[in-house]
């Protein structure tokens, strides 16, 4: 029998099995709930020593799942650095702010980070075992350069662009451990604005300022 021009065509059964209703809120749910758990375990422990399978109990899914939403464990502890350091608004503000303001702008939003006790603990553990593991250190700089600093010294259009992120980086890193890994004194006790006015002016030269050329290696003879 003919159908009517008005009578619904069957959908293909790859059609027809589409995901359910409210799938992809479940998706993030189970997605937030592994990372809360990395984040606990990372925080706990260090990079070695912690497991996928130990991040699954605690989340409460298969390990088999963990990897499915985030491929690898270097990968998942990399996806863990954005909650606490969800610093993508502000670095996209900063990108449409003042150019000649950039450095004084990232090492305060930074430091406010660190500022904040209830990251701060999380993320003093997630520097550890950056000082441990290499996998969590390229995570963690991968982190740093394309998320945060990569995306400032592109809008500037200055040259030497990798030199620039990595020297911004060393920086910023090199502060964290030397006022909150180490405490070294009075890195440790100087005040956040007296802190910014001394770091600023070289963050900010970093990003916008003149660098000097490579200089050529001489001929051999």
């Amino acid at each position: 029998m003919n159908e009517s021009p008005s009578s619904p065509r069957p959908q293909p059964a790859a059609r027809r099995r589409g995901r359910p209703a409210g799938r992809r809120a479940g998706d993030t749910v189970t997605r937030d709930r592994i990372l809360d758990a990395a984040r606990l375990h990372f925080a706990q422990g260090t990079y070695a020593t912690t497991t996928v399978r130990a991040i699954a109990a605690e989340a409460d899914v298969n390990p088999a799942l963990v990897l499915h939403y985030f491929g690898s464990k270097r990968d998942l502890f990399a996806a863990t650095l954005r909650l606490p350091f969800d610093l993508r608004e502000q670095v996209a503000a900063l990108i449409r702010d003042d150019p000649d303001d950039l450095g004084e702008q990232l090492v305060r939003a930074f430091l406010r980070v660190w500022q904040d006790p209830i990251s701060r603990h999380p993320l003093a553990a997630m520097i550890r075992s950056v000082v441990s593991d290499q996998d969590a250190a390229d995570a963690l700089g991968q982190f740093f350069s394309v998320q945060m600093v990569g995306p400032l010294v592109a809008a500037s259009g200055r040259d030497q662009p990798h030199l620039r992120v990595s020297l911004v980086v060393s920086h910023l890193i090199g502060l964290v451990m030397g006022r909150y890994i180490l405490g070294v004194a009075p890195l440790a006790k100087a005040d956040l604005d007296h802190l910014v006015a001394c770091m600023a002016p070289v963050v900010q030269h970093y990003l916008t300022g003149p660098l000097p050329h490579p200089a050529h290696q001489p001929a051999r003879r």
